[in-house]
């Protein structure tokens, strides 16, 4: 029967909302506060849900230290106390709103885990705000990435 596993972790980052398919007074208006030319920050929480059947020697989906060296190295290295906007090579071109977030570090993780394992990805940018990419059910259900 197929697990569900969850790690969450967190990071500090600073973004500024502000798209070049705008102009000056439309990025104002759309993003408000967040389009502060020097940019804001959040504490951001990262969860990253994986699914397989337990190993019947270890009983495990993923070793979390494996995991966690996987999420360390490819997500929160880069980003932590970085500016999304100014820092990080994989964001350069992004508008760094939640959703882009999420599903930019889905598009890594999966890249890095064994096929079909990433199950979901949840970025929470406050505690009233956070995104969510889920793989798609084999029966076609689901939110794709």
């Amino acid at each position: 029967m197929p697990v569900e596993l969850t790690r969450r972790t967190h990071f500090a980052a600073a973004h500024r909302l502000h798209s070049p398919h705008l102009s000056e007074e439309e990025n104002a208006r759309v993003y408000g506060p967040c389009n502060n030319p020097h940019g804001h920050g959040h504490n951001y929480y990262l969860e990253v849900t994986v699914e397989g059947e337990p190993d019947p020697r270890t009983g495990m989906i993923i070793n979390l230290t494996e995991l966690d060296k996987i999420i360390d190295q490819e997500i929160v290295a880069q980003v932590d106390h970085h500016h999304f906007n100014l820092d990080v090579p994989f964001t350069q071109g992004v508008i760094p709103t939640v959703e882009n977030l999420v599903v930019t570090f889905w598009n890594i993780l999966d890249r890095r885990l064994p096929p079909g394992m990433l199950k979901k990805i949840r970025l929470w940018e406050s505690e009233n705000n956070s995104a969510a990419c889920t793989r798609p059910e084999k029966n076609g259900t689901g939110i794709s990435p």
